[in-house]
């Protein structure tokens, strides 16, 4: 394949997904990781492709599909990690949180220190983390969607809204001034906004490169909750008293 030809397959695949990891471009191109970071780095000068660590968005960066849990770690991670480290620390022992489906959630749990808290979540992995770790865990029920192997459905928030959280801390998969925080799902949003709506502190992890970004569905307004982020976020969100850079 020709490198044009190779480009304009990449950017075709991106404009279709929404995004597009190396890992991922490396095998449909039988290509190594320097050609397709090279190849990323040429799309995203031309405007035509948002590059991030690990993959890249597509330039309209509207997002109306989830990709996998597996995909999704690979993006962004050293942001992820570094949020997730300051969020834990805000969890004490007299805390009752929710920790939201989600990876950036999920590296919360290595680094919580308070050993008395109490959790419950939407996701199955993250239970299974916290009860290895010996936290008192709630696991609500209602359809799994394996996909991004969350807890979905009126059963899942029926259980959620018999909550009364001091602290909740959720993924999102876009965030703008406009739109809010939002997902590609309608039931994840659901579940989302039933556990939003029952916390006396939100917090939303996000790494830079979501900021811009528009999915589907709004589970929160943008100045609802704080948001926590890392230190390459743009200027024009910079000013806003809920945005904590990390």
């Amino acid at each position: 394949m020709l490198i044009d030809e190779r480009k304009n397959a990449i950017l075709k695949l991106v404009n279709e997904n929404g995004k597009a990891t190396v890992q991922e471009l490396m095998e449909l191109f039988d290509a190594s990781e320097s050609t397709i970071r090279r190849d990323l780095t040429e799309l995203d000068k031309k405007r035509l492709l948002v590059k991030v660590h690990g993959g890249a968005l597509a330039s309209s960066k509207e997002i109306t599909k989830d990709i996998s849990v597996s995909e999704r770690e690979i993006l962004n991670r050293d942001s992820k990690i570094t949020i997730a480290q300051y969020a834990a620390s805000l969890i004490t022992d007299k805390d009752v949180v929710y920790l939201d489906a989600g990876t950036s959630t999920g590296y919360i749990i290595e680094y919580i220190s308070a050993s008395k808290a109490v959790f419950v979540t939407n996701a199955i992995a993250h239970a299974r983390k916290l009860c290895n770790r010996g936290f008192e865990v709630y696991l609500p029920g209602g359809m799994v969607k394996m996909h991004t192997e969350a807890l979905i459905g009126a059963d899942t928030c029926e259980a959620i809204q018999k909550f009364h959280f001091t602290k909740g801390f959720f993924g999102s998969n876009g965030l703008t001034i406009q739109q809010g925080c939002t997902t590609p799902d309608v039931q994840e949003a659901k579940v989302k906004e039933s556990a939003f709506a029952h916390c006396k502190e939100s917090y939303i992890l996000c790494d830079s490169s979501k900021f811009g970004v528009i999915s589907s569905v709004t589970f929160a307004d943008f100045t609802d909750c704080i948001i926590l982020t890392d230190s390459n976020l743009s200027k024009i969100y910079q000013n806003y008293d809920n945005i904590k850079i990390i």
